[in-house]
């Protein structure tokens, strides 16, 4: 069994007492932290690692994004930096060049950075496409474009109704479909789209590694469909997962993925861990569910919700059930007063707390402090996406005002209730940047260089607390992950820097120089 003694740089175990002069590892576990010469009088045969300064930290935890959807979008033409619709047709057009049949898809388009500042429509699309369908799904993954080619096939109509929990996009007629599709309208057409024609397994493998360059060492599927859960279920049987996936079952549409046999239970590094489901949109795209409206609306756009109060219920209600748990998304304060109310419900007929299956209020964008108060009551854990200060703090002023604006991500709120919150990056909607978050957490800093909420900051400590020691308590791993204690997987990252050591501005510029899993290296950058 290999034997590796850390030594030479700050440890940050991410426990309570002082920090420890060096770490043993003995294979994949954590068999002693201390002084330098007691560890090598107890392992003297045990290679000797010089930190050389560098920080030593336990490897990040990925408390919320979609790794099948991640590894489908390096399929797609890249659209993150078009900055008009001019440069969107210029991209896919450069696209189609090496990708010339069947239908043309594009990720990551946002109008808040587009000088047009609105959704392109299916007209815009058809000048450069007029016959081949084009698919363009926005940076949120809430919401999407279609030509007329991808209308047709996907049969949407003028006579087509809106679905419930979802929008299409009218022209001036008020019938005529624009090509703008959102939430459930748009999803549809999502799974009528051809499925990639690349290898899912060497997808997986690829998209795996932008995680583990990032200090990443487990990795969620925040929606796991029976499309996603071939994708899994072949990398793990191919032996291609290096780190633990944890998928979560959607809830409105579980089909037999329950039978599966990593429901609920590790094979292979592959675990379907519960159930989610989505009770409102996007914030950034006015879809997130508000209990005041929008500005610059007709005073009442308020977003609206997926799903009516009897079905969320029952949603927890099967959850609490079956003791599994589930991951609400909930961008608005209308849609996280739903899901308190509704958990509130589901404990009262079901006679047991919902806080035995931890369930986690995913983005949390606009949670109130007394919301937060009954989320601590309840053992609802919030997971924050706090990177939104910077990548839509601006929009965020613009559609809600200052004061709510200021709030968003609340943090300081839920780390003075002692809520043990997490903090997500939402990929592929961003990359899974954990860096990132802990700067966005502690600076709170928009793209137009102004303080969003100042106090709402948070230190980095408390930010790495979020992505390690609760994170493992969010995945109910707190005995084996988050912290660097015996008896605890050696599940490492080395950075090049301390991060509580810096000023919080300097934050983003840390870099991860290596990651390790079960002792072993898996990222040297």
């Amino acid at each position: 069994m290999r034997q590796v003694i850390y030594h030479g740089g700050p440890i940050l175990t991410m426990e309570a007492g002082p920090a420890p002069e060096a770490l043993l590892a003995a294979g994949d576990t954590i068999a002693a932290l201390g002084p330098l010469d007691d560890l090598r009088a107890r392992a003297p045969e045990a290679e000797l690692r010089d930190l050389e300064g560098k920080a030593l930290l336990p490897a990040f935890l990925d408390p919320h994004s979609h790794l099948t959807a991640l590894a489908s979008t390096l399929e797609l033409c890249p659209l993150g930096a078009a900055d008009s619709f001019a440069g969107l047709l210029d991209a896919l057009a450069d696209f189609a060049r090496n990708h010339q049949e069947g239908w043309l898809m594009g990720f990551g388009y946002d109008p808040c950075v587009l000088a047009e500042r609105v959704h392109p429509t299916r007209q815009v699309l058809d000048q450069r496409f007029p016959d081949r369908p084009v698919l363009l799904t926005h940076a949120s993954g809430h919401m999407g474009v279609l030509n007329s080619a991808a209308l047709a096939l996907c049969g949407i109509t003028a006579d087509s109704p809106d679905p419930p929990g979802g929008k299409i996009g009218r022209e001036a007629d008020g019938r005529t479909p624009s090509g703008y599709l959102e939430e459930n309208a748009f999803r549809a057409a999502c799974a009528q789209a051809p499925a990639l024609g690349a290898d899912p397994v060497d997808l997986l493998r690829r998209a795996q590694e932008v995680y583990l360059s990032r200090g990443i060492t487990l990795i969620q599927d925040g929606l796991t469909g029976e499309r996603e859960y071939q994708m899994l279920s072949a990398a793990a049987a191919a032996g291609a997962l290096t780190v633990p996936v944890v998928g979560y079952v959607d809830l409105a549409h579980p089909g037999d993925l329950t039978a599966s046999p990593h429901w609920l239970r590790e094979r292979d590094n592959l675990k379907l861990g519960g159930y989610k489901i989505f009770l409102d949109g996007s914030p950034q795209g006015r879809t997130a569910w508000m209990l005041e409206p929008y500005l610059g609306g007709d005073g009442q756009d308020r977003g609206y919700p997926i799903h009516d109060d009897e079905t969320v219920t029952g949603f927890v209600l099967r959850a609490l059930e079956e003791g599994v748990q589930l991951l609400a998304h909930c961008n608005g304060d209308a849609a996280a007063a739903q899901f308190i109310r509704c958990c509130r419900a589901a404990q009262k007929r079901a006679g047991r707390p919902v806080r035995a299956i931890r369930p986690v209020m995913i983005h949390a964008q606009l949670v109130r402090r007394e919301q937060l108060s009954e989320m601590a009551e309840l053992g609802i854990l919030p997971s924050f996406f706090a990177a939104h200060v910077w990548y839509w703090g601006d929009v965020h002023v613009e559609n809600l005002g200052r004061s709510r604006a200021n709030r968003i991500s609340p943090l300081a709120w839920a780390a003075e209730l002692d809520i043990p919150f997490t903090l997500h990056q939402d990929s592929p909607v961003i990359p899974p940047n954990m860096i990132e978050s802990l700067w966005c957490a502690a600076e709170r800093m928009t793209r137009s260089s102004a303080l969003l909420g100042p106090d709402q900051r948070i230190s980095a400590y408390g930010a790495l607390k979020a992505v390690t020691v609760h994170a493992a308590f969010q995945y109910g791993q707190e005995a084996r992950r988050g912290s660097l204690a015996p008896g605890k997987a050696a599940d490492l990252v080395l950075l090049d820097r301390d991060p509580t050591a810096v000023h919080p501005e300097e934050l983003r510029g840390l870099q991860v120089l290596e990651t390790i899993r079960a002792g072993e290296t898996v990222f040297q950058a």
